[in-house]
């Protein structure tokens, strides 16, 4: 309603003019002794989830990937696989129930020959994924090696 524009106006301008007091008491809060210490505990979850996806990877063949510095993700060439990832991809997931993204979501050039894979998971379920995983790498590798 017009009667009500100003006032909202006014209100988003203060609160993308510069973060809200209650953005920076809550920034405060996460330097605290006790938040870094919940911060540690997830930078040692995640670690441990990406050791568990670049082993569980390497054990499928997949061994050229790009180095999981900064996300939760692996990006990985399937080249040996594929070179339709989207393709790939979902028929990964129609017969394994594992959501893998394709890499042409990335990249329109070199993405029909790689994919991300996703650790942020509880590490139990990338385990789990890279099991259910394994018999269709396999008949991939096997079908690329006889062809």
């Amino acid at each position: 309603p017009d009667a009500l524009r100003r006032p909202v106006e006014r209100l988003t301008a203060n609160m993308t003019i510069c973060p809200p007091a209650l953005s920076q008491y809550a920034a405060i809060a996460a330097f605290s002794d006790a938040a870094r210490a919940e911060l540690d505990q997830h930078v040692t979850h995640y670690a441990r989830n990406r050791q568990i996806m670049l082993d569980g990877l390497t054990s499928l063949g997949v061994t050229e990937m790009a180095p999981p510095d900064g996300a939760f993700y692996v990006y990985a060439d399937i080249g040996h696989l594929t070179d339709d990832s989207i393709t790939w991809c979902s028929e990964v997931l129609a017969e394994t129930g594992v959501a893998i993204a394709p890499g042409a979501d990335f990249d329109a050039v070199s993405g029909g020959r790689t994919a991300r894979f996703s650790f942020a998971g509880a590490p139990a379920d990338i385990e789990a994924a890279i099991e259910r995983l394994r018999p269709v790498f396999a008949r991939r590798r096997q079908s690329s090696a006889s062809s």
